[in-house]
């Protein structure tokens, strides 16, 4: 005679073909979760219509900070679905940055990107978690997982920050304040150096470099790549 446990509906949530932690995939199927494998435009795990989540490890997400791919991906993912979330998974003694950086790094998914930060000691609990909130979705009645999004789903604002993102010496937060104080990539492109070392964080050099791309004319050469 079949156990309750066996009666019980899967969960079906899908996971991005290069999710290769075993650990975790089969602590889903322990917590009735049916994962079905795609190749996901945005985030490692689609929960329902309306949820997918971003899953990183301290040295996954120590990596994408470096290499300045992690607000990116976050934008990507808040434009697809209303509600996003990061777990950010393991021990932060496994992340060498400052604990600023961080903090830093929370703050501003949640305040910047308007996506919710969950920390997950273990991929047991990230399957957990990841469980409990497909259970709530199936309560609420949501629709089942599907994939949307794509590699570039960026609002006018999310485009404008990229813009200036690409500037030497300018982060999300410096692009955010120039777009504040200026109003507009080309209010800042006509400011003078001056000017923009009116905006905290610019100094003498930096507007002066920051003034110079983006009025010096176009050189073609051999090689125009970006260095």
């Amino acid at each position: 005679m079949p156990d309750s446990e066996s009666k019980k509906e899967k969960l079906k949530v899908l996971v991005d073909l290069r999710e290769r932690n075993l650990e975790l995939l089969e602590a889903l199927k322990k917590h009735g979760i049916e994962p079905a494998f795609a190749q996901l435009p945005v985030g490692d795990y689609i929960i329902s219509d309306r949820i997918a989540v971003e899953r990183k490890t301290f040295r996954d997400l120590q990596s994408s900070i470096i290499n300045s791919r992690l607000f990116d991906q976050l934008d990507r993912l808040s434009a697809s679905y209303p509600k996003p979330f990061l777990i950010i998974e393991g021990s932060d003694e496994e992340f060498a940055l400052a604990p600023n950086v961080l903090l830093g790094t929370i703050v501003s998914a949640f305040v910047d990107h308007g996506v919710e930060v969950i920390r997950s000691s273990s991929p047991e609990e990230t399957a957990e978690l990841i469980a409990k909130i497909a259970e709530h979705e199936k309560e609420e009645k949501r629709e089942e997982p599907r994939a949307v999004g794509m590699k570039r789903a960026y609002t006018l604002a999310q485009w404008q920050m990229l813009v200036l993102r690409s500037l030497p010496g300018v982060g999300n937060k410096l692009a955010r304040s120039l777009l504040g104080h200026f109003g507009s990539i080309r209010n800042i492109a006509m400011a003078k150096p001056e000017e923009l070392m009116e905006v905290e964080k610019i100094g003498e050099k930096k507007a002066e470099l920051i003034h110079h791309i983006l009025n010096a004319e176009f050189e073609e050469s051999a090689n125009n790549d970006p260095v």
